[in-house]
């Protein structure tokens, strides 16, 4: 996109100086737009389950009558989590059930990044490539070396070839304080070092099941992990440090 900026006064009042600047392209795993392709197209089969569709009436019922397309959001999510990931046919499907046009649909199912609009591995790993999971412990960037060579993708790929794993970079998913983190489908995994990277991807390939999430440190969640440094102590109680006279 181009912005035309006027400068009415510079050195010379007779001279009107036209500059133009460029928005930063915002760059993703995911196009903006859809390109019909033999897995996404209008002709995609996509119908929701029976008992999805006991889910969905129960959803729109939630909101004031002639409001039901705000149920846009959970619905998509909905269909996604059907088929691992979201078809443009799916798309047509949530705009019937709800009555809206279906740009309306496709406004939000493009604007959100949770949204996955081309077919998907069967466990998708997110890593966070953020300012705090870049710096942070080992960084970000070993992180997905560690995990581009266990997979073995190579430059531009990102689904492996069982159709098993898909990785994305991503910005932040707000587990700062026990970075570097990636999640898994619905699933953190927190204080990554290569080692125990390799030991959550490998317990997938063994089992075929998610290992337990959270930190992989010898933290419970999110304290200090070299021990507290504040509040130590019982709390004093009330009227602590308040002057007698008052």
């Amino acid at each position: 996109m181009f912005r035309v900026m006027k400068f009415p006064k510079l050195y010379n009042k007779n001279i009107i100086s036209r500059c133009f600047f460029t928005d930063k392209i915002y760059l993703s795993d995911q196009l903006y737009v859809h390109r019909d392709d033999k897995f996404n197209n209008p002709d995609t089969p996509f119908e929701f389950t029976e008992e999805n569709m006991k889910r969905i009436k129960a959803v729109i019922k939630q909101y004031p009558k002639g409001f039901e397309r705000a149920a846009l959001l959970p619905l998509l999510d909905m269909a996604q989590r059907q088929l691992g990931w979201l078809p443009i046919s799916a798309m047509h499907k949530v705009a019937e059930i709800l009555k809206v046009p279906r740009m309306r649909v496709y406004e939000v199912a493009t604007f959100y990044t949770m949204y996955n609009r081309q077919p998907m591995g069967k466990y998708h790993i997110q890593l966070c490539t953020t300012t705090p999971c870049m710096l942070g412990g080992v960084g970000s960037d070993i992180i997905l070396e560690t995990i581009k060579k266990r997979l073995g993708l190579k430059e531009g790929q990102t689904t492996t070839t069982d159709n098993k794993f898909t990785l994305s970079c991503v910005e932040c998913l707000g587990a700062c304080v026990n970075a570097p983190m990636m999640a898994i489908n619905d699933d953190y995994y927190e204080d990554l070092t290569p080692a125990n990277t390799m030991e959550i991807i490998d317990s997938i390939y063994k089992t075929d099941k998610l290992p337990k999430p959270g930190p992989r440190s010898s933290r419970f969640s999110c304290e200090p992990i070299n021990g507290l440094t504040s509040l130590t102590e019982p709390p004093k109680g009330p009227g602590f440090g308040i002057r007698p006279d008052l």
